[in-house]
C-alpha cells in the first residue's frame, strides 16, 4: 500500500432535483467541528452535523443535515466565517455580510448587515485587551480600502481604515498583518500602523489568486512561475518557494503538509522536504477549507473530508516502505510542534523500525545500533525467535506489530539452518552488547537465559562459561533442563555455583571427573575442583570435598589447603590431622607451613624432618632419592628450630651417615661427624665440603675461616691417624694450600712421608704465601697513592700559600728548616716531616 498522509471520506452529498442541481450548488463552506456550513449558488445557508464515527475502510461518514435559512432569492453565498466565541455564522451575500446564530440560523438582534463588502476575514490572533472581542477585516466593494471590525455580542464597529492603491482579490490575516491579493501583485499590510508593502507581482486569472495564513506571522500565495511562495509578515522569505502545477484553485495548510487543490487532483506537499507526498482524485473541485486536523474539500454537489494521518502512523508507514530518509525528515520537521516527551518517543520508534529494515535485510551492525539507540525492549528480540520464546515470561506482551517477520524466521528455522545461523550470531551479538545496561537490567532474566540457550544452540563454550561463572539472572528451572540436554554438565556446575548452590556445583564436577558423564569443554575438571575448593570460603563443602580430591592426587589435592587466601586459611592441626592419612600431601604442607609461612614450630620442624626420612626409605627411584635426601640435607642445615636429638636418633636407625654427620655437626660433635663421614659413608668429598658449610655463619664473632681451618686440620689428623687414608690426606692439602700453615703441617706428617709426596702442598703454599704478601704491598702502595692524591685535592682547594724564611725554625725541634720538604699543621706552624706523625712522599 502506498504512502498515505490524509485519509479521504465522503461526509456529505446534496441531493437536488435534476432541474435544481446547478441552482443550488455548493459555493462556500465553514467549519466549527462538528458543525460545517455550506453556501449554495440559490442564497441558501443549510447546517450539517458530522459524525463522531467514521468507517474508514468504505471511506463514508454518517452526516446530519440541520436547519436550513433561504437569505433571498438570487445571489450566491461568497463567504461563510463562522465565530464560535459568540455562537455566530458570518454570511457574505449580495456585497453584505450578514450575522445568524450558527445553531438556529436566526439573524442575530443588534448587529445590521455590513454592506457594500467583497471580502472579509475572521482574525483569530486577538490583543489581550480586546479578549472580549473578535476582530474582522473586510473589503470594500466600492473604495480601495480595508477596513478592520471589532465584533462583539450585539454589535460591530469599524476601528481603523487602511486605503490601498488597487481592488483586494484576496487576503488573509495573521495577527496585526494581513496580505492581500490584487489583480497583479501581492501586499502585506500592518492594521495598528497602516502602512502596506509591495511583494512581487504575478499574472494569474481571478480564480486562481489566493492567499492563505500558514500561521505563526507566515503566509502562502500562489506567485508567479506557478511556485508556491512563503512570505513572512516582515516581508521575506525563510522557506524555499514550492514548485507546483499550474491552475491551483486553492492552497490549505495542515502542518507539516501544504494542500494544493486543482480541477481534478488535490496534491500533498511537505513542509519539511518540498516533495509531494499524495494525490486524491476529486474531479470537479471548487475550494477547501483547513481544519483542526485536515481539510474539506467541496464540489458543487460534495464535500469531502481528508484527516491528517497520525504522525506515529506515517512515520511507521514510511519505515515499513523503507523510507527512512523521508521517515526522520517528518520526524524532525514536526519536533516544535509536539511535546518533547512525545518526540523522543517517536524518535525511539522510528529508530528501532528502521533497525528491523536493516535486521530483515541482514544489516546486522547498523540493525544492533539502532535498536540500541531506539531503546528497543531486548524481549522484542528474543520473540522473534522461535526456539527462544520460552525463555520469555508468560506475563510478557510483545508491542510490535511483525507477525509476518515472526513467520520469516520460523521458515528460516525449519529450512535455511545456515542463513538462520547468522540471526542466531546477531542475536547474540545485541544481547552481549545490553547486557549490564539500564536497557538489559529492565529483563535480565530473560537476556540470560536467551543467552545461555544461545550459546549451546551455537555451541560457543567459551561465552557459555564466561555467562555461568559469573554473576547472572539466569533461571534454573530453564536453563538446567537445557544444559543437561546437551550434556554441558561443566557449565552446570558454574551455573550452580554462580546461584550459590556449592555443594550441587562439585557433585556434578565430580560426576564429570569420576567418568559418570562425558564433558569434552573442560579438560582439567578435577583441577577446576581444587581451585575453586582453594577459594571457597564455606569451609564446610571444602571438609566435604577434601577427602576425594586427596585420594585422587595428593600433590594436587592439597593445594585446597595450600592455596587458600592468607585471611581465610584453615587451622594447621585440623589439616595435619586430616593428612595423617597421605604422606605426600603431609610432607607438601608441612613445606609450606616452613617455607612460605615461615613457620618456627619446633613440632613442624621435626615432623617435616622425619617425614623426609620416611620418604627416604620408601624411595625406590634414585632420582627421587637424591631429591627427597637434598631436601632434608638444606632442612638440617639451615633450620634452628628442630630437635636435634629427636631428629638424630631417627636417622641414626635409619643408617643416612651424610644426615648424622649434620646433626651431629649441629650439636658441635663435628670431630665425630667427621669420622662418621670417612670411616662409615667414605665419602672424603663430603668431608671436605663438611668443613666448608659447618664454618659457614656459625661462628657467632665472624671467625668463620678460622673455624674452618680447625675443621680441616681435624679432618686431616684423621686421614693421617690410617696409612690406608694417605691419599686423602694428600689430595687434602693440595686442595687446601692457604689453609694450612706449612710449618704446622710438616710438624704433623709422618717421617715416613718423603718430600716428593708433598712437594706440590709445599709449592702452593709457598707461591700463595708470596702472593698474598706481594698482593699486601701493591694495596698498601695504592693505598698510600690514593691518600697522596686526596691531600693533593685538599691543597689545591684551600688555596694556601706558605712562606718560608731563611733561618726559620721548626716548631717541634728548633732547627732551621733547610730542605724544601717540610709540613704545616693547622695553625700554621711548619715542621721537619720527620718530626710529626705524617709519612714524608
Amino acid at each position: 500500500m502506498a504512502f498515505r498522509a490524509f485519509k479521504q471520506t465522503h461526509v456529505f452529498e446534496k441531493q437536488s432535483a435534476p432541474k435544481e442541481k446547478d441552482k443550488s450548488s455548493i459555493q462556500c463552506i465553514a467549519c466549527c467541528e462538528p458543525h460545517v456550513y455550506i453556501g449554495t449558488k440559490d442564497a441558501t445557508v443549510q447546517h450539517l452535523i458530522l459524525s463522531s464515527s467514521t468507517d474508514l475502510g468504505s471511506g463514508q461518514s454518517k452526516t446530519r443535515e440541520g436547519r436550513a435559512r433561504k437569505l433571498g432569492s438570487s445571489n450566491q453565498v461568497t463567504q461563510l466565517r463562522v465565530v464560535p466565541l459568540y455562537n455566530h455564522l458570518l454570511v457574505l451575500w449580495d456585497r453584505s455580510i450578514t450575522a445568524l446564530n450558527m445553531f438556529s440560523l436566526e439573524p442575530v438582534p443588534g448587529l445590521k448587515k455590513i454592506q457594500h463588502v467583497s471580502l472579509f476575514e475572521i482574525c483569530d490572533s486577538m490583543p489581550s485587551a480586546q479578549a472580549q472581542c473578535v476582530e474582522m477585516v473586510t473589503s470594500s466593494s466600492r473604495r480601495k480600502l480595508i477596513r478592520i471590525h471589532v465584533v462583539g455580542v450585539d454589535r460591530w464597529d469599524v476601528v481603523k481604515e487602511v486605503p490601498l492603491l488597487y481592488d483586494p482579490r484576496a487576503l488573509a490575516v495573521d495577527g496585526t498583518s494581513v496580505c492581500v491579493a490584487t489583480s497583479d501583485r501581492y501586499l502585506l499590510c500592518d492594521i495598528q500602523t497602516g502602512s502596506s508593502q509591495e511583494l512581487f507581482p504575478h499574472n494569474h486569472s481571478r480564480q486562481c489568486v489566493f492567499v492563505t495564513s500558514v500561521g505563526r506571522g507566515e503566509f502562502l500565495v500562489n506567485g508567479p512561475e506557478s511556485l508556491g511562495m512563503f512570505v513572512m509578515k516582515t516581508g521575506i522569505c525563510q522557506r524555499p518557494p514550492l514548485q507546483w502545477p499550474q491552475e491551483v484553485l486553492a492552497a490549505g495548510v495542515c502542518f507539516p503538509y501544504i494542500l494544493i487543490l486543482q480541477p481534478q487532483v488535490l496534491s500533498v506537499y511537505s513542509m519539511v522536504d518540498q516533495q509531494r507526498k499524495q494525490t486524491v482524485s476529486l474531479t470537479g473541485a471548487k475550494g477547501l477549507l483547513s481544519t483542526s486536523d485536515g481539510v474539506l474539500v467541496f464540489t458543487e454537489r460534495d464535500i469531502f473530508w481528508l484527516r491528517l494521518v497520525p504522525i506515529e502512523e506515517q512515520i511507521q508507514a514510511l519505515v515499513r516502505h523503507e523510507r527512512i530518509e523521508e521517515a526522520l525528515l517528518l520526524l524532525d520537521g514536526v519536533q516544535g510542534h509536539c511535546p518533547l516527551d512525545s518526540y523522543k518517543e517517536l524518535l525511539k520508534a522510528i529508530t528501532c523500525l528502521a533497525g528491523f529494515v536493516h535486521f530483515y535485510q541482514e544489516g546486522f551492525s547498523e540493525a544492533k545500533d539502532l535498536f540500541i539507540t531506539g531503546e528497543l525492549d531486548p524481549r522484542e528480540i528474543i520473540h522473534l525467535y522461535p526456539d527462544m520464546q520460552s525463555c520469555l515470561s508468560e506475563d510478557f506482551q510483545s508491542q510490535l506489530d511483525q507477525p509476518n517477520k515472526v513467520r520469516d524466521l520460523q521458515v528460516l528455522w525449519q529450512g535455511d539452518r545456515s542463513t538462520f545461523h547468522h540471526y542466531l550470531a546477531f542475536l547474540g551479538d545485541f544481547l552481549r552488547a545490553v547486557k549490564g545496561t539500564e536497557l538489559g537490567l529492565r529483563c535480565s532474566k530473560e537476556v540470560d537465559c536467551a543467552l545461555l540457550r544461545l550459546y549451546v544452540e551455537l555451541g560457543d563454550s567459551e561465552n557459555l562459561q564466561q555467562l555461568v561463572a559469573l554473576a547472572n539472572e539466569c533461571r534454573l528451572d530453564h536453563c538446567v533442563p537445557v544444559l543437561e540436554q546437551h550434556n554441558r554438565l561443566f557449565a552446570l556446575g558454574s551455573l550452580y555455583q554462580s546461584h550459590g548452590n556449592l555443594i550441587d556445583a562439585i557433585k556434578t564436577w565430580v560426576k564429570i571427573a569420576d567418568g559418570f558423564h562425558k564433558d569434552p569443554s573442560c579438560s582439567d575438571v578435577y583441577g577446576h575442583i581444587v581451585r575453586t575448593l582453594s577459594q571457597l570460603q564455606d569451609k564446610d563443602v571444602v571438609w566435604t570435598f577434601s577427602d576425594w580430591t586427596l585420594q585422587r592426587n595428593q600433590e594436587i589435592g592439597v593445594q585446597i589447603f595450600i592455596k587458600r587466601p592468607p585471611d581465610d586459611r584453615f587451622e594447621t592441626q585440623d589439616v595435619l590431622a586430616l593428612l595423617e592419612k597421605y604422606p605426600l600431601a603431609m610432607l607438601l604442607y608441612l613445606e609450606f607451613l616452613i617455607y612460605d609461612l615461615n613457620s618456627e614450630e619446633s613440632r613442624h620442624h621435626n615432623r617435616l624432618a622425619l617425614t623426609y626420612v620416611n620418604e627416604v626409605l620408601q624411595e625406590e627411584e634414585e632420582v627421587d632419592l637424591r631429591k627427597t635426601r637434598g631436601k632434608l640435607q638444606q632442612l638440617l642445615w639451615e633450620s634452628k628450630f628442630y630437635d636435634v636429638s629427636t631428629v638424630y636418633e631417627r636417622v641414626k636407625s635409619a643408617n643416612l651417615h651424610m644426615e648424622e654427620a649434620i646433626l651431629l655437626g649441629r650439636a658441635g660433635e663435628h670431630s665425630q661427624a667427621l669420622k662418621v663421614l670417612v670411616h662409615q659413608e667414605g665419602d672424603f668429598q663430603a668431608a671436605e665440603a663438611f668443613c666448608c658449610r659447618a664454618a659457614q655463619g656459625r661462628d657467632p664473632r665472624g671467625r668463620d675461616r678460622q673455624l674452618r681451618q680447625t675443621l680441616l686440620l681435624t679432618l686431616l689428623q684423621i686421614y693421617l691417624s690410617s696409612e690406608e687414608l694417605t691419599s686423602a690426606a694428600v689430595d687434602l692439602l693440595n686442595h687446601n694450600p692457604l689453609v694450612f700453615a706449612a710449618e704446622q703441617i710438616i710438624q704433623l706428617l709422618p717421617d715416613s712421608w718423603s718430600v716428593q709426596l708433598v712437594s706440590q702442598f709445599l709449592v702452593g703454599s709457598l707461591r700463595k704465601t708470596f702472593h698474598q704478601r706481594r698482593m699486601s704491598m701493591v694495596q698498601k702502595a695504592l693505598g698510600q697513592a690514593e691518600l697522596m692524591r686526596h691531600k693533593v685535592i685538599w691543597m689545591q682547594a684551600s688555596k694556601t700559600t706558605f712562606r718560608l724564611d731563611k733561618g726559620q725554625k721548626c716548631k717541634v725541634c728548633q732547627r732551621d728548616l733547610a730542605e724544601p720538604q717540610f709540613v704545616c699543621n693547622l695553625h700554621g706552624d711548619l715542621m721537619h716531616t720527620n718530626c710529626t706523625d705524617f709519612t714524608s712522599s
